[in-house]
């Protein structure tokens, strides 16, 4: 994907739904096209945690030392929670060649001569946010980057600014939502790693099974329980579910837990309560308690790494490391004679989430009444934990718990307790406003209830559902449609879905169209058309019809080449759609009732692709026999000019229930004038013409002025802001007059005296001044 370009003021944002997905391989990532000059580039590789961004780097590290990559002969590797720590201070040449690697002699030289030569280094900091704050960067000021300390956020504030290093390739990875800063006014290229299909969830479960002699039932048992097969999309989420489903067949078992927190749950119990004695027992539940508190005590602050000698106890930083809930590291020192330190990390995202899940609901000091505001679908003004995006869904489900022998065998918390707070959470959504929340709340809402599998909470938020349910623009991963599928089944209402740039795949697209209360989609035409094909092959001609006939387009609003491209498939889709119809059920003749019913259109391609993108498009607008309204006027301006004018004119004939026609702002000349006038007349239903904003002078008015009689249906003409004289309007006024049936003629222009409309507007009232 090509990155979105700069905003100099604001934070760089990059608006990946509107961006066409391309399957990069690995060694295009630093293919940069368009880029010439010597400063700094950068890279941003996106994907929420889990995805296998640090895994990606990682492998790029090993393709380098195996010979690819050789533009760059030095490449560092950072890991943000590492050396964010916010106590540490480094100079450069420390972070460079003490914490990522220590040469055993020539560091001066070596330093001298990264210095000197910046094209051939990559910085790559991978888990960008770790260094995420509230307050901008400070500004590098250091003048010796040999020596001078400075925390790791002026060093990057240095990098990005290009005063250090300049010249060098930044590779950063981050989660979807991270904000990139202001100093990092130019991004120049975006990839998002966006999880497995699946297929390759399969192809995950059988390799890490293949020596197994589970290696038949593994994949079926963990695809019979599809919510955890839809977890797979993540591959740190893939390898818990197969850990699990290892441990269920070797115990015998039949079935898998039925939700993430039962997962998460027997995982700990697995690692820390098998085969132990009760003393050792009560210590890991001593140890994993004070475990759970520095967990939100780092969450809270965004953080998930820790100074060894911060850790409240031996005891406890001796369990974290003997389960795998924490990998050491070494910090560098600041010269040969200081003591080396040592850091710990949580091992993974979804341990900490857990962590601080069970915090919360064990610890003392909180009450019951206040753990609903942990939760991440409050009220707008108060701030949902994104940084712990599954420790409100780990929450819901332990309070729904107080039964399982594992939960007890972790925690403290007993039977009343526990009930009293299933009543204070129950109270809570009972009470919340559903239809109020945005779809990014609500569709946090339905994950936590869904993890208490609690059947009142499921059912009394089915049941207060919006029969209209927009989740344009918010990502709907596997688990999301799970859910939202789940819930929407155990509705009796009908619902009417929108998905636009939800980055849903098409399994998950098929099954919420196949519901039979959505009774109406909108969804990416890309991704709408690919199911239809899919469905096409494999001879699925009821579903196809079905979700054909729920398919809604209109308004259409085309931005990208690709969405003329888009819409041109979809009427292409029409003519086999026929040969379908008459394969089952011998139907000759079918439309699609969206391409029937589009009413809307509006074309925003800008001057780049305006006349290449409307020549497109005119070849298939007779494909459209209810367009209404043909909208041409962009923020960015199209740029049509006489050519674009031309092919639109001569496909007017067509679009006979065209209403209201806006080309304004198209660089329109007397040219292009000409031709419409030509063809105007043939717009049998045509109401409104906006030509506003055009380069038409007197000629141009002067034909327009000679069809306007034909143009019985015509009501408003708008020639407002272009370079028509007294001359011109003269004759348009002239016209006006064998016009009854024109209601308003606006033509406020530059070049006209202001006395001469007035004294035009005095002779006609309908022209407006």
């Amino acid at each position: 994907k090509n990155s979105a370009k700069t905003m100099e003021k604001e934070l760089v944002t990059c608006s990946l739904q509107e961006k066409e997905k391309t399957v990069i391989d690995r060694s295009q990532i630093f293919q940069i096209p368009q880029r010439k000059d010597l400063d700094t580039k950068v890279i941003v590789v996106l994907g929420k945690a889990g995805m296998g961004k640090s895994i990606l780097v990682q492998k790029i590290c090993q393709d380098w030392s195996n010979g690819e990559f050789s533009q760059f002969e030095f490449v560092f590797w950072f890991d943000c929670k590492q050396i964010s720590l916010p106590e540490k201070q480094y100079s450069l040449k420390e972070l460079l060649l003490e914490f990522f690697v220590k040469p055993q002699e020539g560091s001066k030289e070596i330093f001298e001569y990264i210095l000197q030569n910046p094209d051939k280094v990559l910085l790559i900091f991978d888990g960008f946010k770790g260094l995420h704050d509230h307050e901008n960067f400070p500004r590098y000021s250091a003048s010796q980057p040999e020596k001078d300390l400075c925390s790791v956020k002026e060093l990057l504030s240095g990098l990005i600014q290009k005063k250090i290093l300049n010249g060098c390739t930044l590779l950063f990875t981050a989660r979807p939502k991270d904000k990139l800063y202001q100093y990092m006014s130019r991004v120049d290229r975006t990839i998002e790693i966006v999880g497995f299909s699946p297929q390759q969830r399969e192809q995950y479960i059988t390799k890490y099974f293949e020596e197994s002699p589970y290696c038949d039932s593994a994949l079926k048992l963990i695809k019979e329980c599809e919510y955890l097969f839809s977890h797979c999309y993540s591959p740190v989420m893939c390898r818990f579910v197969c850990f699990l489903c290892e441990t269920v067949l070797e115990m015998g078992e039949k079935s898998l837990p039925s939700t993430l927190t039962k997962v998460f749950l027997k995982f700990f119990q697995q690692k820390i309560m098998f085969m132990q004695t009760d003393v050792a027992t009560t210590q890991n539940q001593e140890s994993l308690a004070t475990l759970a508190r520095v967990a939100w005590c780092l969450g809270e602050k965004h953080q998930s790494a820790i100074k060894s000698d911060l850790i409240p106890s031996e005891e406890v930083r001796e369990f974290a490391l003997k389960y795998g809930f924490f990998l050491p590291f070494a910090l560098p020192r600041h010269s040969d004679s200081g003591e080396e330190e040592f850091g710990s990390t949580f091992s993974d995202f979804v341990i900490q989430n857990f962590l601080c899940a069970l915090h919360l609901l064990s610890a003392e000091e909180l009450k019951d009444k206040n753990l609903t505001k942990y939760l991440s679908f409050l009220s707008k003004k108060k701030k949902p934990y994104n940084w712990l995006d599954l420790m409100p869904r780990f929450l819901a489900g332990l309070m729904f718990l107080q039964d399982d022998p594992y939960f007890c065998s972790l925690s403290n918390e007993g039977e009343k307790q526990s009930t009293k707070k299933q009543k204070t959470l129950l109270k809570y959504i009972r009470r919340l406003q559903i239809n109020t929340l945005c779809p990014e709340r609500l569709l946090e809402l339905l994950c936590c209830v869904y993890e208490t599998q609690n059947n009142y909470l499921l059912q009394h938020v089915a049941l207060r559902l919006e029969p209209d349910l927009s989740f344009l623009g918010i990502v709907l991963t596997p688990p999301d449609v799970h859910v939202l599928h789940s819930i929407l089944k155990r509705s009796r209402k009908e619902f009417s879905l929108d998905l636009r740039n939800s980055s849903i795949d098409m399994q998950g697209l098929q099954a919420l169209v196949s519901l039979r209360n959505v009774t109406s989609f909108r969804a990416s035409l890309s991704d709408t058309v690919r199911l239809w094909k899919s469905l096409e092959q494999t001879k699925d001609y009821e579903l196809l019809k079905a979700s054909t006939e729920k398919f809604v387009l209109d308004p259409f609003k085309a931005k990208t080449m690709k969405d003329i491209s888009d819409l041109s498939n979809l009427v292409e889709m029409q003519e086999k759609m026929m040969y379908c119809m008459q394969e089952a059920s011998g139907c000759t003749t079918y439309e699609i009732p969206a391409i029937r019913n589009l009413r809307k259109l509006e074309f925003a391609l800008g001057p780049a692709c305006g006349l290449q993108g409307l020549q497109k498009l005119v070849k298939i607008l007779a494909a459209f026999p209810s367009l209404q309204h043909l909208d041409l006027d962009a923020l960015s301006e199209n740029g049509i000019g006489d050519e674009g004018a031309k092919s639109l004119s001569e496909v007017f004939p067509t679009l006979t229930s065209l209403e209201t026609l806006n080309l304004s702002q198209n660089k329109i000349t007397d040219l292009g004038a000409e031709n419409l006038a030509t063809a105007l007349p043939s717009l049998s239903s045509l109401k409104t013409l906006s030509l506003y904003n055009n380069n038409i002078c007197d000629f141009g008015a002067e034909n327009l002025a000679k069809v306007l009689p034909a143009m019985t249906s015509l009501r408003v003409l708008d020639v407002q802001y272009n370079k028509i004289t007294g001359a011109g309007a003269q004759q348009l006024t002239d016209s006006l007059r064998r016009c009854p049936h024109i209601k308003n003629l606006v033509m406020w222009n530059p070049t006209i005296p202001y006395g001469v409309l007035e004294h035009l507007h005095q002779l006609d009232s309908r022209i407006s001044v």
